[in-house]
């Protein structure tokens, strides 16, 4: 009886048999019986499908959980969903903003450490470093000589 009320309360079917030996085949309304005070027992939450059938030198009957004990365990295991997706995403919205803070943070340690290296340095100049080119040019000539064919070619 525990252990057919464990197993409805979790919304699984039961299957109860009542095994005979040897002659006490000759008594099988006391089987009948007994299978029929198991289902008034767990009425309140279990109904028997069907009547109780004899195959063979046993009796059997399947007792399937109540529509109320099923919506119970359905309401139960959205619920427990339901909190679950909360949860996450409240561990995913602090780990995001931990994550934020961290980055930030490691942005103003970062600021700190090459601002104090930067300071001397002027980022914003704009000499052009490229005023170099007619040096190498006349160094090129010299080196190759000046002809029609090279400046065709370095052209």
């Amino acid at each position: 009886l525990k252990a057919a009320t464990k197993f409805i309360k979790q919304g699984n079917r039961v299957k109860a048999t009542v095994q005979f030996r040897g002659r006490e085949i000759q008594h099988d309304k006391l089987g009948f019986e007994l299978l029929d005070r198991l289902a008034d027992d767990l009425e309140d939450m279990a109904n028997m499908e069907g009547k109780p059938r004899r195959e063979g030198r046993t009796i059997g009957a399947i007792l399937s959980p109540t529509p109320e004990v099923v919506k119970a365990i359905n309401d139960a295991k959205r619920q427990k969903e339901k909190d679950k997706k909360k949860a996450k995403a409240e561990s995913l919205a602090k780990r995001d903003a931990d994550i934020a803070a961290g980055a930030v943070a490691a942005e103003q340690e970062e600021e700190k450490i090459i601002g104090g290296v930067l300071d001397g340095i002027d980022l914003d100049d704009d000499d052009d470093d490229f005023d170099d080119d007619d040096d190498m040019d006349a160094s090129l000539d010299e080196l190759l000589g000046s002809s029609k064919a090279t400046d065709d070619l370095f052209a």
